[in-house]
């Protein structure tokens, strides 16, 4: 396992587990895989979705029939329809953004893969993220997934994460290091 399951809740991950395993079995991995993104995202650009998921102020019922529908127009089927529902019925949809990283830690874990969350001052060609994901991946010995993100307060270069080890690179960090071996000086 990533050390990123260990933020995910104990309920989130037994069901995230009996997800994968379901799926595996049923040979539908893939296609919960798609229906957990597409999920995923519908939550993510919808505020209104996600204060029902949320928000303890509805029902089992109006949560179950609200997902249901929600999902049927966003063509979720199958398994991950199925395993929604039943998250909704049992009053755990709360859960779902953690039940889905779960999912995805628990997938990477058995495809062999890491996931490197990359900071940089601006956006990285795909040419720079090729050749990261190179590198990474003759340093690590897995295959790893880059999770780029831009922070313009970075300056320049890099700050690479990938489980609990973390290298920094970036010009503010070095400027904050030169800052106070100054003040040691002076």
């Amino acid at each position: 396992m990533t050390d990123n399951v260990s933020l995910i809740s104990g309920v989130a991950l037994r069901y995230a587990s009996a997800l994968i395993d379901l799926a595996e079995e049923q040979g539908a991995l893939a296609e919960v895989e798609t229906g957990l993104n597409q999920l995923e995202a519908l939550l993510k650009e919808s505020e209104d979705l996600d204060r029902l998921v949320k928000s303890p102020v509805f029902s089992a019922e109006v949560q179950t029939k609200a997902i249901s529908a929600i999902m049927d127009k966003a063509g979720i089927t199958g398994l991950t329809a199925n395993f929604v529902k039943l998250v909704a019925t049992n009053r755990r949809l709360f859960a779902i953004a953690s039940m889905i990283a779960g999912f995805r830690a628990q997938l990477a874990a058995r495809r062999g893969e890491v996931t490197a969350e990359v900071t940089s001052a601006s956006e990285l060609s795909g040419e720079h993220i090729a050749a990261l994901k190179e590198a990474l991946n003759a340093s690590t010995g897995k295959n790893v997934n880059i999770a780029a993100k831009v922070d313009p307060s970075l300056i320049g270069g890099l700050i690479v994460k990938i489980g609990s080890r973390m290298v920094d690179t970036s010009l503010r960090t070095k400027l904050n290091s030169l800052k106070f071996a100054m003040k040691e000086v002076g």
